[in-house]
């Protein structure tokens, strides 16, 4: 892990969605070292003893449904006292494969994966933001916006970085600062619960490949990114120190804008 700042959100009440595993689980344990007051929110089980590890509390929801964000955000808020940071990091795709194999029923899937928690959450959240004048709402979205293989899930994520944007122009009269990472390809151990089904063939292993290659090729540094350089981005953003930025999107993907 980089460098550590052990205080930075001292005193600091943070809620991290999708917390179960990957780049959301870096991001709560970099939080908890740095000393955030902390609720965790993922639908799988397993943030309960994640939450355990990190001596923060889990809330178990479906951010997928719009009564699922309502009772976390408020369990969360109950539970707080107070939201000051909220990390949106809920998504991901579910299939990779080029556009025209996709049926309907697939396509709505990626949309509520990777977009409405996003949309859901941070309607949550705004009532308490707004009535305290102040909070800062970090999405996670993905260079993948142009990327192959994976349509609707970039359509997804370019609906983050719109909803980043003109988000953040709506509530910064009220001290809210809204902001984004558009993380790249990044390496990170099998996942404990699966997005998605497993290649079934070598033409599906080959369009997964294909999005492996386009990825690296597409970095400036010719590589995949850790969870660690994730994560620190998206503390960045989260802390005081970002207190100028907001509205932006930052890839962080060795040098592929997306």
């Amino acid at each position: 892990m980089s460098t550590i700042h052990t205080d930075r959100f001292a005193g600091k009440k943070v809620v991290v969605t999708g917390a179960a595993q990957g780049i959301g689980l870096a991001v709560g344990r970099r939080l908890a070292a740095e000393c955030a007051e902390l609720v965790l929110v993922d639908r799988s089980e397993t943030v309960r003893e994640t939450a355990a590890d990190l001596k923060a509390q889990p809330v178990l929801a479906d951010l997928e449904t719009y009564e699922g964000a309502q009772s976390a955000i408020a369990e969360a808020h109950d539970r707080l006292g107070r939201i000051d940071v909220l990390v949106n990091n809920v998504g991901g795709t579910i299939w990779i494969k080029p556009y025209e194999h996709y049926g309907p029923d697939e396509i709505e899937a990626e949309v509520r994966r990777s977009l409405f928690p996003t949309l859901w959450t941070c309607h949550a959240v705004l009532p308490h933001l707004i009535a305290q004048r102040s909070g800062t709402v970090v999405n996670v979205s993905s260079v993948a916006t142009r990327g192959i293989n994976r349509i609707p899930y970039t359509a997804a994520k370019g609906g983050v970085n719109a909803l980043t944007a003109s988000l953040a122009l709506e509530v910064a009269q009220y001290g809210i600062r809204v902001v984004a990472t558009a993380p790249g390809g990044t390496d990170a151990p099998e996942r404990r619960v699966a997005r998605g089904p497993a290649p079934t063939g070598d033409r599906e292993k080959s369009w997964g490949q294909q999005v492996v290659d386009q990825t690296v090729a597409s970095s400036l540094l010719k590589r995949y990114g850790s969870l660690d350089e994730q994560a620190a981005a998206i503390c960045f953003l989260a802390s005081d120190e970002a207190s100028y930025i907001t509205g932006s999107v930052l890839p962080v993907a060795g040098g592929d804008l997306g």
